[in-house]
């Protein structure tokens, strides 16, 4: 492909994920040199243990026209290699399509029009995301938790986890049939959605079970997030999808366990695990509740409350 037909149709660099959590993701390597490497710092961060901490770079140099660039990748001295193409190199140019190996890791250089941006950016979005809810995957969600994780750790802040699940959500199914148990799940992951903060998450771990984690957030905070999606969801009513029931409603409410980074602990697995321990307790307690992994003093939780509005 040459310079002119680079400019023409607009082709922009990028490395595409092939394989592990980011996959399909495609990142632009808009700066003269993109490392890529385990450690936060990096421009291109690939959590994969088989991977150095700063384990290559891509250079970007003007060509001879001086009207498009072309790409290096060169290995910085990682400790097990860095593959083009399935062969191990030093330094090596770069070619459109091109495979690059760090680790387990497997990622492509593309040169992609908006078209192709596009068309990668709703590919992941479809691996990344429920398709009834639009939260994020399981999977997707524990990758952005560990990422969280690490940056919480370097930062010194704190973070929830929260576990949700719907009581006694089959009779939803039995009582109302399928469409409508769908219809309730889409409407509860629109409430979770709703009560977060901009930069906090949320997924669907399958059925009727939910997750979400809150930046900056120390448990009585949030506990008092949690109540306010219990709150929600406790007073909304859910629309019965059913031939000639167009006006129908119902009511369900949901059940939250909640803990904290690091307090609790500073592992992500081990965090969910808790909050579902929690989960699990306000289950026994009677549902419709909020329950903490450890417990948390009412002057604690008087300072964390919204304000009154009178």
């Amino acid at each position: 492909m040459n310079d002119a037909e680079i400019i023409r149709r607009d082709l922009r660099p990028a490395l595409v994920f092939l394989s592990g959590e980011l996959i399909a993701v495609p990142i632009p390597l808009e700066r003269e040199q993109v490392i890529l490497g385990r450690a936060l710092e990096a421009d291109v961060r690939v959590n994969d243990t088989l991977v150095s901490r700063q384990h290559a770079r891509i250079i970007a140099t003007p060509t001879e026209s001086r009207v498009a660039m072309e790409y290096t990748l060169e290995d910085l001295g990682s400790r097990n290699g860095t593959f083009l193409n399935g062969r191990r190199i030093a330094t090596e140019k770069l070619s459109n399509g091109d495979k690059i190996t760090v680790g387990e890791t497997i990622l492509r250089f593309d040169l992609l029009d908006e078209i192709d941006r596009e068309y990668q950016r709703q590919i992941h979005r479809l691996i990344s995301h429920d398709d009834l809810t639009g939260l994020l995957s399981s999977r997707s969600f524990f990758s952005e938790l560990r990422r969280e994780a690490a940056r919480a750790t370097s930062d010194n802040r704190p973070f929830c986890v929260l576990m949700m699940d719907g009581d006694n959500f089959k009779a939803v199914n039995d009582t109302f049939g399928h469409l409508t148990g769908s219809k309730t799940i889409e409407e509860i992951g629109f409430a979770i959605m709703t009560n977060l903060r901009s930069g906090d998450a949320a997924a669907r771990f399958g059925g009727d079970e939910f997750a979400a984690f809150l930046l900056d957030a120390e448990l009585p905070q949030g506990l008092v997030a949690a109540e306010r999606i219990r709150a929600s969801i406790e007073s909304h009513e859910f629309l019965v999808v059913r031939p000639g029931e167009t006006d129908r409603r119902h009511n369900i409410t949901v059940s939250i366990g909640v803990s904290s980074f690091p307090e609790d602990s500073s592992d992500p697995i081990e965090l969910v695990e808790m909050a579902d321990s929690a989960l699990y307790r306000a289950k026994r307690d009677g549902r419709n509740r909020v329950s903490a992994y450890r417990d948390v003093t009412q002057e604690e939780l008087r300072r964390n409350l919204p304000p009154r509005r009178d």
